[in-house]
Formats: structure tokens, C-alpha cells, sequence
């Protein structure tokens, strides 16, 4: 069973550190018998004040098509996103019943994980599975070389995979699942 795990960006600041972060989780998951590309939050600007853009509906098929999610994500002020609030906010039917994980990043000791802790609640809410495993990327400044390219890359992988492993075993129960549901129902998975 082929499975689809976009990774998001859940940050369009610029300087952001949490891109290189995000594309480190993309080469990983390439390494995957998993399709997967980077969905960045800043190629999807949106505004509730505004009728949804051609791109939010670009946004609205991957996620309806996607398995599963796992999101990369800064913490600000104690939280996540607002970008990422809004992207996330026009997907709920789509994200009904797949996995999600997730990897913070901060400046700070705690890798984001109050942002992270908020980010779980929200997906409950969006009827999602939010998986025990994540990565936390500490102190980001000391953990990128001078190309910001990951230092320790065996330790990193190690939690990455650990990750995956536990989110595409979600994703593969929860497709089968979502198949029969919806062939009871007569709707598309």
C-alpha cells in the first residue's frame, strides 16, 4: 500500500532556521518507501478575509490525497504559527482520520514543544491521530554547521526514524480503514 506524508513549514519568517530543519525531515523521508514532498506554508498565503486562493485549493486536494502529516514547526511566544494556524484551518474534513507528528524547533532548551503541546490539542480537534513520538531540535543555532546542514546526522536520523516508524504504521491502519469506511458510505478514502 503506497503512502502519500507531505511535510509542512509551518513558518513563512524570514531568517527562519526551521526550513533547514524541514529539509533535513524531507531527505529523510525520500530515504522511505513513502512519496512525500515539502508543503511550505509561505507558497500558500492566505487570509480569512478573502475567498480562498487557487493555491489553498492546491493545499485542500494534498491534504485530502495525503496519509498522513508531519509537520515542522518553529515555536513563537509559547506557541505556533499564526500561517500555520490558518493553513491548517482550511483542511478539516481532509485531515478527518490520518496521523499526524511532529518536529519543533527553537532557540530555546525545550525544541518547541509548547507550540507542539498546542499543535496536538488542535489536530484532536481535526479528528487527527497526533502520534506519542516526536523530535524536538533544541538549540537550533548549535546544531547546524556552518552550511546549515545538521551536525550528529546518525542521532537525528535515529529520532527521525523512530518518527516514521510509529506514523506510518498509523497511516497504513488508518488508510485500510478509511477505504472501508467510505466504500460504506459510497465517498471517496
Amino acid at each position: 500500500m503506497s503512502l502519500y506524508i507531505p511535510i509542512i513549514l509551518g513558518t513563512a519568517r524570514n531568517g527562519r532556521r526551521s526550513e533547514h530543519i524541514a529539509r533535513h525531515v524531507l531527505a529523510f523521508a525520500k530515504t522511505l518507501e513513502i512519496e512525500t514532498e515539502l508543503l511550505d506554508v509561505r507558497d500558500f498565503p492566505q487570509s480569512f478575509t478573502q475567498s480562498p486562493n487557487p493555491k489553498m485549493l492546491e493545499w485542500k486536494d494534498k491534504a485530502q490525497r495525503a496519509d498522513g502529516f508531519v509537520v515542522v514547526t518553529p515555536e513563537y511566544n509559547h506557541g505556533y504559527p499564526g500561517e500555520l494556524k490558518m493553513f491548517i484551518d482550511h483542511v478539516y474534513k481532509e485531515c478527518n482520520r490520518k496521523p499526524i507528528g511532529f518536529c519543533g524547533v527553537s532557540d530555546g532548551v525545550l525544541g518547541g514543544a509548547r507550540g507542539i503541546e498546542q499543535l496536538r490539542l488542535v489536530s484532536i480537534e481535526f479528528q487527527m491521530i497526533p502520534i506519542r513520538t516526536a523530535v524536538y531540535f533544541r538549540s537550533v543555532m548549535d546544531l547546524l554547521d556552518e552550511n546549515n546542514q545538521l551536525k550528529d546526522i546518525d542521532n537525528w536520523n535515529g529520532r527521525l526514524g523512530q518518527l516514521f516508524d510509529e506514523l506510518l504504521w498509523y497511516a497504513r491502519v488508518l488508510k485500510a480503514e478509511r477505504i472501508e469506511w467510505n466504500a460504506t458510505r459510497g465517498t471517496k478514502a
